[in-house]
């Protein structure tokens, strides 16, 4: 018996203003780039847009490391390629957890083989020099996994000190870069990372969909010398390197569109240049801040390493956080975030990302939860 094809609406989705801690908003000329006809995957044009991505990705993570790509999946992808490629079965792995992220990767750690050593911290502080030292002298890891921007709680790791310190130990720094890559200085090569990762729906202001990754030479030489093939044989950098250096041997079908919005994002992230653009979320936080407090909104990470980019804030006491969540977005058609697992209720994340750090989103936003607070009561 034959049926009847079904029948949807056409997609007409809202308009939002993406002040929640991802995806943020995409400027027009990034979705006008996805909408471009197709390149084949080896296309000559193709191959030369991967090379500048590639380019300017060393550019905005602060390196001059050769295997700087964007893996085809999201930012939590390029967390796992991490992981995989320098974690073999049984090497001890340090995870600094002080939020949701830290947790996964000691999650992914542990599914890779690895043994497992947890440096932790109440939620919104962050790790001194002391207590990376010691822990270090303690477990002796191979890889030290830590979180710049932890997203669920809005602090800064600092790293100008901590890294050094792991990479004389002898250890690989693994760095969580997703929220604070293109917001905040992010320097590799000055922080002798071995390993980070980041996602393009952040401060990229790209939709998402790939991972920035880069590997220091060091790295290389550990993925080169496993004594085990990599867990994941579509993370396997072995071979997704060769695919985007100079041999193009074919590993998978790059996401093309995907390659065309982060060129054109890139492209963005280059005009305004790295310092005036650092500059602009330290300035539009400053701002959030002042507003918040006129509120009567407090932060919940620790007042001196703030993350200018995502403002973790307490919900005021006797305010039901969905309530005021569902008004911002029912009246204004703003965007935030609530809080994750321990954060759960309690605490409100407001994006300050790329595209969405604007001064006009900073005083609608505040203009916005006044109103919201007074309907909550």
């Amino acid at each position: 018996m034959s049926q009847m094809p079904p029948h949807y609406p056409q997609l007409h989705p809202s308009k939002r203003i993406l002040m929640g801690p991802g995806p943020s908003d995409v400027p027009p000329r990034v979705l006008q780039a996805m909408s471009t006809p197709l390149l084949g995957h080896l296309d000559p044009e193709f191959l030369t847009l991967m090379d500048r991505n590639q380019e300017m990705l060393r550019y905005v993570f602060g390196t001059t490391n050769r295997l700087t790509l964007p893996i085809s999946a999201t930012g939590s992808a390029g967390m796992e390629a991490s992981i995989v490629n320098l974690v073999e079965p049984g090497d001890r792995f340090l995870a600094c957890v002080n939020g949701v992220f830290g947790a996964r990767m000691r999650e992914v750690a542990s599914r890779a083989g690895a043994q497992v050593h947890v440096l932790e911290k109440p939620w919104g502080q962050v790790f001194t020099e002391d207590e990376v030292k010691m822990a270090l002298a303690q477990i002796k890891p191979k890889v030290v996994g830590l979180v710049h921007a932890e997203t669920s709680t809005g602090t800064l790791q600092p790293m100008d000190q901590i890294g050094p310190m792991i990479y004389e130990s002898g250890a690989l720094l693994l760095l969580d870069c997703v929220t604070s890559l293109g917001g905040v200085r992010v320097d590799l090569d000055a922080w002798q990372v071995a390993s980070a990762y980041s996602g393009t729906q952040k401060c990229l202001s790209c939709p998402p969909g790939l991972a920035p990754l880069s590997f220091s030479e060091r790295a290389e030489q550990v993925l080169a010398e496993r004594k085990t093939p990599v867990q994941s044989w579509y993370l396997d950098l072995s071979m997704v390197q060769s695919y985007w250096g100079q041999e193009r041997t074919y590993h998978h079908t790059a996401p093309i569109s995907m390659n065309f919005a982060l060129y054109e994002a890139l492209r963005v992230v280059c005009e305004e240049g790295l310092t005036v653009r650092h500059e602009r979320h330290w300035e539009l936080h400053g701002r959030l801040k002042e507003g918040l407090a006129a509120l009567g909104i407090e932060y919940a990470a620790d007042p001196n390493h703030l993350c200018p980019m995502l403002n973790a804030v307490h919900v005021p006491k006797g305010v039901d956080d969905l309530t005021v969540r569902q008004f911002l977005l029912q009246e204004f058609g703003i965007e935030i975030g609530g809080g994750l697992s321990e954060f759960k209720g309690k605490v409100w994340r407001i994006g300050l990302m790329g595209e969405s750090a604007r001064v006009e989103n900073v005083a609608l936003v505040l203009a916005a939860l006044k109103e919201a607070l007074k309907y909550a009561g």
